[in-house]
């Protein structure tokens, strides 16, 4: 049985707008076309005022038309205070994702990495695994943690845990359709070789998939299966 088949219906947590399509676009765009659906939650939102309600609403507007090029069946917006997670009640965050979890019952859980220098990335890793705890009814049999260019990268090395990938999946059919998905964020695409451009983004495909002697792929490390 491939991984992919395994993979089957999946959820991709995102803490902001964009670090789904940096992380896993490929692999969700390589899901939907194989027949299976894909959720994504985006679990902040910007709050006044730090961010005003136009660029919110501009930012959510970009992720629908990414997500719509990538085939993603659904989009859930949990409105949480972006950069302010740190400041939020824990079981609060840890109730939201497990109604999430809940309610979409995914095979398949793709979340941001527990080493990402940004907290947010953090405490949605720690939630979400409380929320796919295997002693409940339905829990996701796979977890995978994607890297997010400019926050996995930039942890602090010996200190904080290091992005090992030991999961590759080959992107290489659809890597035109991530680089556009990530085209559609206007507001937060950078000219090179600032890391979120569409050239880093390819360079780090075509880097993870060189590992396993491809022409793109995205990288994970594998937290959980259970077979």
């Amino acid at each position: 049985m491939s991984l992919m088949v395994t993979l089957g219906r999946t959820l991709v947590i995102a803490p902001h707008p964009d670090d789904e399509v940096l992380g896993a676009g490929g692999t969700m765009a390589r899901l939907a076309a194989q027949g299976s659906d894909v959720f994504v939650a985006v679990v902040t939102e910007g709050k006044p005022p730090a961010y005003d309600r136009a660029s919110v609403e501009a930012v959510q507007a970009e992720a629908h038309e990414a997500h719509r090029i990538l085939g993603v069946k659904e989009t859930r917006w949990l409105g949480f205070p972006a950069a302010a997670l740190s400041e939020t009640s824990h079981s609060a965050l840890n109730a939201a994702l497990f109604e999430l979890v809940r309610s979409i019952a995914p095979q398949t859980l793709i979340i941001p990495f527990v080493g990402d220098m940004h907290i947010d990335h953090h405490l949605i890793f720690l939630s979400s695994m409380v929320a796919a705890r295997p002693h409940q009814p339905g829990y996701p049999k796979v977890i995978l943690a994607y890297e997010t260019l400019s926050e996995t990268n930039w942890n602090a090395p010996y200190v904080t845990p290091g992005f090992a990938p030991n999961v590759f999946v080959d992107i290489s059919d659809h890597i035109d359709r991530k680089l556009a998905a990530m085209k559609a964020f206007k507001s937060q695409v950078r000219a090179a070789p600032h890391e979120r451009s569409l050239e880093t983004l390819n360079a780090l495909a075509t880097l993870r998939g060189a590992t396993v002697l491809k022409s793109a792929a995205e990288a994970f490390v594998m937290v959980r299966q259970v077979i």
